[in-house]
């Protein structure tokens, strides 16, 4: 990886060993995440609004709409994570990641929060968990 990559490292150091089944929403054209945790055993899948080619034929990419998901894409998922979305887009990713029973991270855009930032998680960047597994029927914790 880059040397300027080092925030998507620390992501992944975090995330690789916590998750089993993980859902980059929002990838854009920045795969470094989703292939760390994909090369640590994780099985990963991405989305994004507009079509990308993956990397690597292990790691598939769908065309979704956060703000209408098909969601069968995300069911199974252990986790639901973003890197620098929109701040427009995480009550989106709340309202999913309920529907779905699976934690949220965010890793945010510059200063941007939404509401209270939800739970902060230092891991050499700082992660803001928005929603936590808590069984089928979750509401959320954070923000909304």
């Amino acid at each position: 990886m880059r040397p300027y990559k080092r925030i998507e490292r620390c992501i992944a150091r975090y995330l690789g060993p916590r998750y089993h089944t993980a859902v980059e929403i929002g990838v854009g054209v920045n795969f470094e995440v989703a292939d760390a945790l994909s090369r640590q055993g994780c099985r990963v899948s991405c989305t994004d609004i507009h079509p990308g080619r993956s990397p690597s034929p292990t790691l598939p990419v769908f065309v979704d709409d956060i703000f209408r998901p098909t969601e069968s894409i995300y069911l199974g998922a252990d986790l639901l994570y973003a890197v620098r979305p929109g701040v427009e887009m995480v009550p989106a990713l709340i309202d999913l990641a309920c529907r779905i029973d699976a934690d949220l991270l965010v890793y945010h855009l510059g200063n941007e929060l939404y509401e209270g930032g939800g739970e902060v998680i230092e891991c050499g960047v700082t992660l803001h968990r928005y929603h936590r597994r808590t069984g089928r029927g979750s509401t959320p914790q954070y923000g909304r």
